[in-house]
């Protein structure tokens, strides 16, 4: 066990920024709770997590908007969550960037469709870079404060193996169904 928190003080942070590129709220779940624990710094983390959202959703926007024939073959297969997108951007503005941040599912179409629309580079940069620096503090700070009863509930996950399977198959299900009712035809 020692050598797992080796290793993930070695290239956690490196880890988390990889997997921060493209969402990364569970990579910086899981380095608030090693803060709490002592095992990572949580403003390294925070930080980490920030910089690699911030890049993540810009190389995305940037990709949609000068690589449109390359993105919009990825997106053929998914017309109707890019049509969910477009309804949150025209339903809540800006704000929809802010609150990419936090649902699963959309986190990567968000930038994608805002990039193949002519909303402006900057302006996006710009909320993306706020929005990026509240989502890390909220998540980072959150979960290093959810700390203890998070480490109890790994604990007893760790005792009972079986408990994660389940855990996957309902967190996933709710998932499905949510992106499914969301875009399901009318």
């Amino acid at each position: 066990m020692e050598d797992i928190f080796s290793s993930l003080t070695t290239y956690g942070y490196i880890g988390l920024f990889l997997y921060s590129l493209g969402g990364g709220f569970v990579g910086l779940l899981a380095a608030g709770v090693l803060s709490y624990a002592g095992k990572m710094d949580l403003s390294t983390s925070i930080a980490v997590a920030f910089v690699a959202n911030f890049l993540g959703d810009m190389l995305l926007f940037y990709m949609s908007r000068y690589q449109k024939k390359d993105i919009m073959n990825y997106m053929h297969k998914h017309k109707r969550k890019l049509a969910l997108s477009h309804i949150l951007m025209k339903k809540y503005g800006s704000w929809v960037i802010f609150m990419q941040k936090y649902v699963y599912g959309i986190k990567t179409l968000i930038p994608l469709a805002i990039g193949l629309t002519k909303y402006d580079f900057r302006r996006f940069g710009i909320l993306n870079l706020f929005a990026s620096a509240i989502w890390a503090v909220i998540v980072g700070y959150g979960s290093y404060a959810s700390g203890k009863p998070l480490i109890a509930l790994y604990e007893n996950v760790a005792d009972k193996p079986y408990l994660a399977p389940v855990i996957l198959v309902v967190f996933g299900g709710v998932i499905w169904g949510y992106l499914s009712l969301a875009t399901k035809r009318k």
